[in-house]
């Protein structure tokens, strides 16, 4: 017999929902292998299913990994493909690049094209593109000469080069408020997360298909007047070290700095979010009493949801008065999988 718990992950399997990758894996009897819930292969009946919460219960069980999914690596992990691009355009990130050049590595344009819009959501020219850009950016923020700029990230005219600054980052060069955010694509056990900050702190982390994203990101832009370019910096590397260590469990606080974005309610609320003890759990009722107004839940459970910086701020630990598990943007089932991944590093 079926039971609620196991339709709810097969229905996840069947939706493809990636808000499970990493939170069950597949073992399907009937072929002796395993998946993840976004395999691309024909699904099983359910009474072929067998569900596991770790790659290693499924392999101790007998089940091999799926040679398509690939149910043993980071769920979301790029593509040996764009690993491989990336490593090139760091080594020459003032080039101009061309779908020509991914040709001359050895890849196909299209498949390349595919690729690059699946991960980032732009073409592999257009990720160049906006890295040549951010070394631009950010040699005129330093002070040095737009002129200058131009000329040593490789565009031959000055109305080329303002016409593709204002394309980029939306204004022209000269108008630009020079606040840059470098963002960075970080994969995690239960999903890709992107990191976004500055050379001071981190303005943004969250699951890649956290709900509303695309519009929180643009909201973020638009407020701060800030252009956001593929990249990497001290504290993007600072914030993947410190997840690393918080998912393999030798890590309960974080210590990367955080922007000051945000209204100064919503930042009393983050603040006393970060006081919250790892592995225990506060209502918002709760939360409401420690910022000092017990009226305010609503406003703290909107405070809370509007958090841009996921597990730094650990908002997941804020549950309903009654235990149950709610509002959540990065998915139920994820914050489910962090409490009881805090729960059993405190047994330990």
């Amino acid at each position: 017999m079926t039971t609620a718990l196991e339709q709810q992950y097969y229905t996840a399997l069947t939706n493809r929902d990636a808000e499970y990758n990493g939170i069950i894996f597949v073992g399907v009897k009937s072929t002796g292998i395993f998946c993840l819930p976004t395999c691309p292969a024909k699904k099983p009946k359910i009474e072929n299913c067998e569900w596991f919460k770790h790659a290693e219960d499924a392999l101790l069980a007998g089940y091999r990994p799926c040679k398509r999914c690939h149910p043993t690596a980071m769920p979301d992990d790029a593509s040996p493909i764009i690993k491989a691009l990336i490593k090139a355009v760091e080594k020459e990130p003032e080039k101009r690049w061309k779908e020509g050049d991914a040709r001359d590595i050895g890849y196909d344009p299209s498949t390349v094209r595919r690729h690059f819009k699946k991960r980032f959501g732009i073409s592999f020219v257009a990720y160049a593109r906006a890295r040549r850009m951010g070394l631009a950016l950010k040699h005129i923020r330093g002070g040095g000469r737009v002129i200058d700029a131009q000329i040593d990230h490789g565009y031959e005219s000055d109305s080329g080069f303002r016409d593709a600054f204002a394309r980029i980052m939306g204004t022209p060069p000269s108008k630009h408020s020079h606040i840059i955010l470098e963002s960075k694509l970080i994969n995690t056990p239960i999903g890709a997360m992107i990191a976004m900050a500055d050379e001071h702190a981190l303005y943004l982390l969250e699951f890649t298909n956290r709900r509303g994203l695309e519009l929180e990101v643009d909201r973020m832009r638009k407020k701060l007047g800030c252009a956001i370019v593929p990249g990497n910096n001290a504290i993007l590397q600072q914030t993947e070290i410190e997840l690393a260590e918080y998912y393999s469990g030798t890590r309960q606080k974080f210590d990367i700095p955080l922007s000051d974005y945000g209204t100064d309610f919503q930042k009393t609320v983050w603040n006393a979010l970060r006081t919250l003890p790892y592995g225990e759990t506060c209502s918002y009722a709760a939360l409401a009493k420690m910022v000092g107004n017990e009226n305010a839940v609503r406003a703290v459970a909107r405070a809370n949801g509007a958090n841009q910086c996921a597990l730094i701020i650990p908002c997941h630990r804020v549950i309903g008065s009654d235990g149950s598990l709610t509002g959540y943007a990065g998915g139920l089932a994820r914050k489910e999988w962090l409490l009881a991944h805090e729960g059993k590093i405190l047994k330990v």
